[in-house]
């Protein structure tokens, strides 16, 4: 799988807000603010792993149809790597 600059931006994105909580921690922030910006960032990371496996899915998918293969059991896969980035 060829990962996109899209899907990297994003992990870039929560790296950044990763690197903003350890600057808040530093100087004192409210808890209130830190936690805030640690769910962004989970977030963003959640929104990553969804693209990386549902693009990840499709080219998948698409290349079994061509070559006449099943895909429900990658389909499961897909749909177990999501429940377990929860």
């Amino acid at each position: 799988m060829e990962y996109t600059n899209q899907m990297k931006n994003r992990l870039k994105r929560a790296e950044g807000q990763i690197r903003g909580v350890l600057h808040m921690m530093e100087q004192g922030e409210d808890c209130r603010d830190v936690v805030s910006q640690l769910n962004a960032a989970t977030t963003a990371i959640e929104r990553a792993i969804g693209v990386i496996v549902s693009t990840n899915l499709e080219q998948c998918v698409r290349e079994n149809v061509l070559k006449g293969e099943e895909t429900s059991e990658m389909v499961q896969q897909a749909v177990d790597l999501l429940i377990k980035s929860r």
